[in-house]
């Protein structure tokens, strides 16, 4: 028949993903918050916990769980140990509780009777049986007392109905037909995963002499650039071999001319593949060399990931199973419509020899994370099979907890949830091009305001090798600021592509979202020292992130009203610090633009409408004191296209 005694019912428990499938994601550090529907029949209290434990091991540690609202209870811990861990909530009937609230009510009726203490006094003693030591005294005393008939009924009763009653019950309380959610997993990343700063560059164009192809040395000898600027991460686009069958030239040229180094996507050669190094960038031991010298600069090196080959890569002649051929028995190249990358061959995932294929994969990530590479940069991973990322994913990370995996995955929101899903650390997103109020608004409450969150950690990059969009093409240096600012502060997590980006390389391929001699086909030589650089306006923004815990988080985000629909205004509240950070930007590239705010004071940290508070612009250096929710505020776009507020009280 099933039967039971538990009376408590356990429902709707967050984060969970797609029922608890796949691992929730959190950072070393950073606090999980727990929330359920706990409920049980009756009037009886309840209480319920948070528990949580290491994957595999038998010691749980929990954390109290209080109630919110409408049978919701909220409860938050903190993991410090990487890796795979688990939580579930449990809850019970709290029969002393329920006896101290009946009692409070019969005594202030006085209607309180012996037997009514009688039944307290018969609760600590169940209670005292599980005890110990001191605990165990001080419940024998506080039964004896309410069994003590000689005194007063609310004199007896007045210590058992006190809090440290309560607290000492708690803690060797049965917990008498307890009921336990199922378990749920989690996945705690390093805290780079949560709050990290990405620098792309082209180490072939790293030469400070035009016309030389770059080395790994000249990337060293770039790095104090890089950290000037205030990035932890370095990204560098593929460092293998380039194919010579089928090179693409400048602009992506069916035919290269004599000199075109090949863009780096179109892997393997000759020389060798995956897990080898173009001649002309160095060798491992420069390589390691550059790990190494990151390291001294305070960055960490990523390298990108993409899994297709030239045909001159040694795969396709050594493991021609594992690409697909054509009616006429060529290898099929990749293809976008109308685009076409002969250079390149994709590999097929339904081949007859998946183990081995797949075993290759995992071996390629391997061969670099013994060089010391820890982040990777996935390219195009909504390409090759789910469960192969779901596979190796898993085994690499149980392995090695302190990986991160960017997906560098520009395709429909599904696909890209999924990959996140199924272990993904972090993720590209659309907000290269999101331009309009509505439409930030509306994409950014999805991130963070759904259970996407859970799961689903956002990178913004304003450009790419791949991406220059129609608005960085137009807007001028205005547009960059304003997309430097914005992906900065929406998301822990950004990059940019350099030094296109600082130096606003705008032109554009004719009608194309994608750069004329654009680097992937070409070396190009770059000057650091251009007046107009965004250099120094990104050290400022970079500081600022440095600065504010809250806009090294995605938690505590909120959405603020401008009268103005060229005012897009949020800001991000991190809760152990009580750091607040308000972010208001003139998404007009052109034109200044001025509105009055309607603030949600409570997102703000602010207790009431009649307190003042300060706001201090980290980007002109200007404060102003504000009270309530209406406030004015101009930007030019042509001076500062951006407020980056410090919230702070009066007495701050």
């Amino acid at each position: 028949m099933g039967i039971t005694n538990r009376r408590v019912s356990i429902r709707a428990v967050s984060p969970r993903v797609d029922g608890g499938r796949y691992p929730a994601k959190t950072s070393r550090g950073e606090t999980v918050v727990v929330e359920a529907d706990v409920f049980a029949d009756s009037h009886d209290l309840i209480d319920a916990v948070v528990c949580w434990r290491r994957a595999g091991q038998r010691r749980w540690y929990e954390a109290p769980m209080v109630p919110l609202a409408n049978d919701r209870w909220r409860g938050e811990f903190v993991i410090d140990a990487l890796g795979r861990h688990e939580f579930r909530v449990v809850g019970w009937i709290d029969r002393f509780a329920t006896w101290q609230r009946d009692t409070r009510k019969k005594l202030a009726a006085e209607v309180a009777t012996d037997v009514d203490l009688a039944i307290g006094a018969e609760l600590l003693r169940e209670v005292r049986e599980r005890a110990s030591g001191e605990d165990a005294d001080l419940l024998q005393v506080l039964a004896e007392q309410l069994l003590d008939t000689s005194a007063p009924a609310d004199e007896r009763a007045t210590p058992a109905l006190a809090p440290e009653t309560s607290e000492l019950v708690a803690r060797s309380d049965a917990r008498r037909f307890a009921t336990e959610s199922d378990r749920y997993p989690l996945r705690v990343d390093r805290e780079k995963a949560r709050y990290s700063t990405w620098y792309e560059l082209f180490p072939r164009s790293a030469s400070p002499e035009p016309g030389r192809h770059g080395t790994f040395d000249d990337v060293i000898g770039r790095l104090p650039y890089v950290a000037a600027m205030g990035f932890d991460v370095l990204y560098l686009p593929p460092i293998h071999p380039i194919g010579t069958i089928h090179r693409k030239g400048r602009n992506n040229a069916v035919e290269a001319e004599a000199g075109d180094p090949g863009s780096p996507w179109a892997i393997g050669s000759a020389e060798g593949g995956h897990d080898a190094i173009h001649p002309e960038l160095g060798t491992i031991k420069d390589f390691r060399r550059l790990v190494k010298a990151c390291g001294e600069h305070g960055l960490e090196l990523a390298l990108d990931i993409a899994f297709q080959c030239a045909p001159d890569h040694p795969w396709v002649h050594e493991h021609p199973e594992w690409f697909k051929k054509r009616p006429d028995g060529s290898i099929q190249y990749a293809e976008n419509p109308p685009k076409k990358y002969q250079d390149i061959y994709p590999l097929d995932f339904e081949t007859s020899d998946a183990e081995g294929l797949w075993t290759a994969l995992k071996g390629v990530f391997e061969h670099w994370i013994d060089e010391g590479v820890r982040i990777f940069r996935v390219d195009n991973p909504h390409t090759k099979a789910f469960a192969f990322w779901e596979w190796c994913l898993a085994e690499l990370l149980d392995e090695h907890p302190d990986l991160i995996f960017l997906s560098e995955s520009f395709t429909r929101p599904a696909v890209m949830q999924e990959l996140a899903r199924i272990g993904f650390n972090q993720s590209y997103t659309y907000f290269a091009w999101k331009n309009h109020k509505w439409e930030l608004e509306q994409y950014y409450h999805e991130l963070f305001r759904t259970e996407v969150r859970d799961y689903f950690r956002p990178n913004s990059w304003p450009n790419t090798p791949d991406i220059l969009t129609e608005f960085l093409q137009h807007g001028g240096r205005p547009a960059f600021v304003q997309k430097l600012v914005l992906a900065a502060t929406l998301t822990a997590n950004y990059g940019i592509y350099g030094p296109t980006f600082e130096l606003m390389e705008h032109e554009a391929r004719p009608g194309a979202e994608e750069y004329l001699d654009n680097e992937k086909y070409e070396i190009r030589h770059w000057d650091l020292d251009h007046p107009h650089s965004l250099a120094e306006m990104i050290r400022l923004v970079n500081r600022i992130r440095h600065d504010n815990p809250a806009l090294q988080q995605d938690r505590g985000f909120a959405l603020h009203h401008v009268d103005n629909e060229q005012l897009f205004a949020f800001s991000k509240r991190d809760p152990q610090s009580d750091n607040t950070v308000l972010v208001i930007v003139n998404l007009d590239t052109n034109w200044k633009q001025a509105g009055t705010t309607w603030l949600d004071l409570a997102a703000l940290g602010i207790a009431s409408e009649d307190e003042p508070f300060t706001v201090h612009d980290r980007i002109a250096d200007a404060r102003f004191t504000w009270r309530g929710r209406r406030n004015y505020v101009e930007l030019d776009p042509h001076v500062s296209p951006a407020h980056v507020f410090v919230v702070q009280g009066m007495e701050a």
